[in-house]
């Protein structure tokens, strides 16, 4: 699939990609989801990755402009980005930490990418790599102990490091921020959307810590210790309290819990059922569990 730059009244079809020539959405690229033909102006296009925007009968589905950089046959370096977020639960505060193994080209100062400086520091970070054996990937981050910094990250907080989230950030040297280059003049054109999808982790213990470097070993989300998936159980049963807010049932026929017409609001009573959303709502049988303001969105 070729980078074009968009045509005005031009026959797309599924899986064409288009670069806007205009606007602010100038860094992204734009995958056809729905083929047909262009309009006789250029689309306002909407610039958030994975939204879409229609262009008189096309569809295009906004994607990072990297698809154009991997398609050459010397791409820019892949630069890896770390993000270490605390959570006041568990840790007592909210700090977030931007890192990265190496310098820029500028003075050898810090990475800089999309306004965010991520500081230096000598790691190592491995394991992220899936397979179709069915086991979740665990991988391991090694961090530099020389000064001591970890160790004294450790001690200030109440419960360690287990349970912070851990963010993979992976984006290409041509997409930096123009400070990273010598003379703060980049070569390319920054884009702090272009990046691959993020992978998050989370901390789930420190398998190793001496003098000279600090190990974690990493657990995505639902493959940390005492958490199952999904989270909220899956009940035929409304949670909701019955003519409450959530619940928006005002109306003045009454039912007991048999779903039975009474004739008093003192007798009325909701059964918490599916069946007992349809008699109270007058809604047809046939609509879908998400139509019903009750139990129905539960299960939409």
């Amino acid at each position: 699939m070729t980078l074009t730059a968009w045509s005005a009244s031009f026959s797309y079809s599924v899986g064409d990609i288009a670069a806007p020539t205009a606007g602010t959405a100038a860094g992204l690229a734009f995958r056809c989801t729905v083929a047909g033909t262009s309009g006789i102006t250029e689309p306002s296009w909407n610039s958030g990755i994975n939204n879409t925007t229609v262009d008189n009968t096309v569809t295009w589905l906004a994607i990072s402009s990297m698809s154009a950089e991997l398609q050459l046959v010397a791409p820019t370096a892949v630069i890896e980005l770390f993000e270490l977020q605390l959570n006041t639960a568990q840790h007592g505060v909210n700090t977030l930490y931007r890192f990265h193994s190496a310098t820029n080209l500028n003075s050898n100062g810090e990475i800089v990418f999309g306004g965010n400086n991520f500081m230096r520091i000598p790691l190592e970070a491995d394991g992220f790599e899936w397979s179709g054996g069915g086991q979740l990937p665990r991988p391991k981050l090694k961090v530099s102990n020389i000064m001591g910094t970890i160790t004294a990250l450790l001690l200030s907080l109440p419960n360690g490091l287990e349970g912070a989230k851990f963010t993979r950030r992976r984006t290409q040297a041509r997409y930096l921020d123009a400070v990273n280059f010598p003379g703060s003049v980049s070569p390319y054109t920054p884009d702090p959307l272009a990046e691959w999808p993020r992978e998050v982790y989370y901390i789930d213990r420190r398998s190793n810590e001496n003098r000279e470097i600090v190990e974690f070993e990493l657990a995505c989300s639902f493959d940390l210790a005492g958490v199952r998936a999904p989270k909220r159980q899956c009940v035929n049963l409304c949670q909701w309290i019955y003519r409450s807010s959530e619940c928006s049932y005002t109306g003045t026929n009454y039912f007991d819990a048999n779903d039975v017409a009474v004739a008093t609001a003192a007798e009325d009573v909701c059964g918490k059922r599916l069946d007992s959303c349809k008699i109270r709502f007058g809604a047809n049988n046939d609509l879908p569990f998400g139509s019903y303001p009750g139990i129905g969105s539960f299960f939409a």
